[in-house]
Order: structure tokens, then C-alpha cells, then sequence
């Protein structure tokens, strides 16, 4: 009798290889789980581990001793990598870097994110909400599908950090444009044109914030520009540092929570009865927001670098090790979420990743979660009859995951 060769799950490598291709960008869940099938920390190769465990990308993002990629990271793994203006500008702000300048530059801009800070914006989303609904409204009595995506998820958090650094109403959508095409960076070297396109961009806004910082020295106000270009002014902060932050806080100030509102409208047109308890139950939003960033967030992988051995539990982690930590798959991890695949805004003890941990802790999670928890009750208040025309569709990306246009019938 012959004998047969027994499959098993795909091998971490080809699973993790797939997350690139774009079958696996529209939908990498699949992926997670065949990764997940052998182990919650496993090698891709030697000095690469890959993370899909809660509790392992837990400690790791709290253990001091993995650091985030900076630029002395970026020199040792991917030459060249200077030559890309919008790589330079990740690399001088505080997401890629590690202490001390961390901790510098974080706390140069910490106190415009206090929660007394973020409290008192309440009422100025809900005004910035309720234009945005107006606009759509009328979009929709003159051409009918609107993009939610275009005209409200993306408009909403631009508006948001356009007002808190100080740029003009006028240049929002260019800027939401601009940072859109910067962010691609984060995908890292593998896409050259992309690339390109995000160097081009981030050469635009920086031309931009220098003429913008110029006219604050002139004419100081009371917004971000001005904290940062005193900053900058008292040494606290090189002239690549300001460019960096002022990029960062853009990009990342209204990247993920655009796809953050965009995911929670899909999910509740998807299910008329979240729909109507976002209508009708008051504290129904902020347990509901929480589930969006557990089940799809808009953030799906970090990484970090062990510049000392550790012991990731149970699994000894050499100093050089490059780890990659898949906060979107440990988000669905079964040993710390029942039912990890059912969207369940009622789930008890709901404490997802998606802005990570320890020090790099997301500084605008407590925004992203107001803005959210305010613009997806009033969308649905607004318009009872809102519909899909079409399928949603997501960007061609990975690393921070959201849709790009989501066409809708308003119904008002």
C-alpha cells in the first residue's frame, strides 16, 4: 500500500511571504491563522521572529529592552534607505526613535493630548460632524453614491489635527492627500514606486511647513506650529525633528482614525441592529469603538529590535533579533478572546492592542477613540436610510489597513 505525505498548515515563511501580495492585503485574517497554527512567537528565519500571541506582543511592546527601527537600524538592514526624503522624515520623529530622544521629542508635544485637553475638543467634533454631514447630504440630492470614505471618515480627522497644529481649513484636503501618499512609507523599500511618489510628497509638505513655521515666528498663535517651532527656536528640537513631528502628527492623526470611522460604518451597515443601538443606546458608542479597533484595526503590524537577549515567554529571543509583532492577529487571539472571529461591541474585558503599549503607546488614542465614538452615532442619526451602493474597497496595504472608498446612498 502506498503511503501518502500527510499536509499540514502552510509554512510560516510562505504564510508570512503571502501578507505581501495582494490577495493578502485585502485579506490577511486567513494568513494570521495559518501563522498562528504554529506557535503565538515563531522563527521566520534566523534573527526573525514573527508575533501573533496577545500576551507575547503584549510584554514585547513593554519591554524596554526591544527598541522600535530608527535610523541606526535602518543603516544596518537596508542601505540606501537615506537616499528617501519620507523614510528620513519617519526616522527623525518620535515613532522611530528610541530613548532618549524619544522621550524628548514625545514630551515636546505630550500636553496638546491630555484627557483634559482631548475632553475640551468634544464639542468642536461634534460641530466639524455635523458640517460634514450637511456636505453629504447635499452631495447626495445633487450625485448619488457618496463616498463615505472621501467626503466624511477622512475629512472628519484632518479637520480634527489641521485645528490642533494650526494648519489653514483651506489646504485639509491637500494635506489629506499629501500624508495619505507619505504613509505608504511605512510599508517599507519593497514597493519602488510607491516610494517615489511618498518622497515626492513629503519634499511638497515639508517645503510647506518651512514657509508655515517662518510665518509663525512672525505671528504666533495658539496651536502646535507655534509650541514646535519655539521648540525648535530653544534647541529642544533639530530642524529635521520639527519637519518629522509635524509629519507624524498629520499622517497619524488622521490616517487610522479615517479608517477607524470607515471600518465602523461598514460594520454597522452590515448589521442593521448596531446601526440602532449606535442611534439609540448613549454609551453604546465607546464599547462599540473598542470593538472596531479589536477587530479591525487600522494598524495591523510593528516591529522591534532586541538589543539584549530576553525571554519572551518561554521563547529565548538573542540580542539582534528583529521581531515582528502582528497586533491585528494578536487581537483575535483565542487564548485571551472567545469567539475571536464574531464582531461582539458586548465583549467584557475588551482591551485590544491597536495602539499599542508601553512607551509607544499611541499619544492620539484617546482622540481617535473620541472622534469615532462622536461621528458614527451621528452618521446613523443623521441618516436611518443609509445604504452600500457597493462593496467597499480597502487600500493595497498592510502595515496600516483601511478602505479607500466606500460609495453609499445616503437615504435623507
Amino acid at each position: 500500500m502506498s503511503k501518502h505525505p500527510t499536509t499540514g498548515p502552510p509554512s510560516v515563511r510562505d504564510a508570512f511571504a503571502a501578507l505581501g501580495t495582494p490577495r493578502g492585503r485585502q485579506d490577511p485574517y486567513p494568513l494570521y491563522e495559518q501563522i498562528r497554527a504554529h506557535g503565538s512567537a515563531v522563527w521566520l528565519k534566523p534573527g526573525r521572529l514573527v508575533v501573533v500571541g496577545y500576551e507575547d506582543c503584549a510584554k514585547a511592546l513593554r519591554d524596554n529592552r526591544l527598541h522600535v527601527q530608527d535610523a541606526r537600524s535602518y543603516d544596518a538592514t537596508s542601505p540606501g534607505w537615506r537616499a528617501h526624503s519620507s523614510l528620513r522624515a519617519f526616522t527623525s520623529s518620535m515613532l522611530y526613535s528610541n530613548p532618549p530622544d524619544h522621550t524628548r521629542l514625545r514630551t515636546v508635544v505630550n500636553f496638546a493630548f491630555t484627557p483634559p485637553k482631548i475632553h475640551r475638543l468634544h464639542s468642536v467634533i461634534e460641530e466639524m460632524t455635523d458640517r460634514l454631514l450637511d456636505r453629504m447630504a447635499a452631495l447626495d440630492a445633487v450625485d448619488s453614491p457618496v463616498d463615505l470614505i472621501g467626503e466624511f471618515a477622512s475629512r472628519l480627522p484632518v479637520a480634527v489635527i489641521s485645528t490642533m497644529i494650526g494648519f489653514p481649513e483651506a489646504d485639509q484636503v491637500w494635506f489629506r492627500d499629501m500624508a495619505s501618499a507619505v504613509a505608504v512609507s511605512t510599508d517599507g523599500l519593497g514597493d519602488t514606486a510607491a516610494l517615489e511618489q511618498a518622497d515626492t510628497a513629503m519634499d511638497e509638505m515639508s517645503s510647506y511647513f518651512a514657509e508655515l513655521v517662518a510665518h509663525r515666528r512672525k505671528a504666533p498663535r495658539d496651536d502646535l506650529i507655534t509650541l514646535l517651532t519655539a521648540s525648535h527656536d530653544n534647541e529642544r528640537l533639530a530642524h529635521d525633528e520639527l519637519m518629522g513631528t509635524l509629519m507624524v502628527l498629520l499622517t497619524a492623526g488622521f490616517e487610522t482614525t479615517s479608517f477607524l470611522i470607515g471600518h465602523g460604518a461598514m460594520l454597522a451597515l452590515d448589521r442593521p441592529d448596531l446601526a440602532e443601538r449606535l442611534r439609540g443606546e448613549e454609551d453604546f458608542a465607546r464599547r462599540y469603538v473598542e470593538e472596531i479597533l479589536r477587530y479591525e484595526p487600522p494598524v495591523h503590524v510593528t516591529s522591534r529590535r532586541a538589543v539584549e537577549g530576553i525571554e519572551l515567554l518561554g521563547t529565548p529571543v538573542p540580542a539582534g533579533t528583529r521581531l515582528t509583532l502582528i497586533l491585528a492577529a494578536a487581537n483575535r487571539d483565542p487564548r485571551r478572546f472567545a469567539e475571536p472571529g464574531r464582531f461582539d461591541p458586548d465583549r467584557r474585558d475588551n482591551k485590544p492592542l491597536s495602539f499599542g503599549a508601553g512607551g509607544h503607546f499611541c499619544l492620539g488614542a484617546p482622540l481617535a477613540r473620541l472622534e469615532a465614538a462622536i461621528a458614527l452615532p451621528r452618521l446613523f442619526a443623521r441618516f436611518p436610510g443609509l445604504a452600500a451602493s457597493s462593496p467597499p474597497v480597502y487600500r493595497d496595504r498592510w502595515v496600516v489597513r483601511g478602505l479607500d472608498t466606500f460609495p453609499v446612498a445616503v437615504g435623507a
